[in-house]
């Protein structure tokens, strides 16, 4: 427990593709979501997973662990009240309950230094379980 205090004090070392990728799903539209992880060896944030613009919501769901956190952002496209096209970005926290405990206070306590990385998230989801993060809890919060 001490030494995932001690790395989280310290400041994760996030790598410059988090932010490419990022930027490219926010402005390019080529991509629907990115998953990112924290390598507990290098002290590192890295992508996990990059899905495609064909994937949707359901496919990011199932690229989260059941028993590991991760960090995920969506790019949630909406048509609105007033019939306007728009476009939403979600930056979720995933501690599901059977993670290990040191891995959720490694990825609660380092959430910040990712977040003031990508640059244009509008929400923030946090969820322990998949109804936490549901497509409806998604929808009512960009409307």
């Amino acid at each position: 427990m001490a030494m995932a205090y001690k790395m989280a004090t310290q400041g994760m070392n996030i790598k410059d593709e988090c932010k490419s990728w990022f930027t490219e799903m926010k402005w390019k539209k080529v991509h629907r979501f990115v998953v990112y992880k924290i390598d507990e060896k290098t002290r590192a944030v890295l992508v996990d997973k990059v899905g495609g613009p064909g994937e949707g919501y359901e496919q990011l769901v199932a690229a989260l662990p059941k028993d590991d956190c991760r960090y995920a952002v969506f790019d949630f496209d909406f048509v609105s009240v007033d019939n306007c096209q728009k476009s939403k970005i979600f930056f979720i926290a995933w501690s599901p309950a059977a993670s290990r405990i040191r891995a959720k206070i490694l990825y609660a306590t380092s959430k910040q230094g990712l977040r003031r990385v990508l640059d244009g998230v509008h929400y923030e989801v946090q969820a322990t379980d998949a109804s936490e993060m549901g497509f409806d809890v998604i929808r009512e919060r960009a409307q």
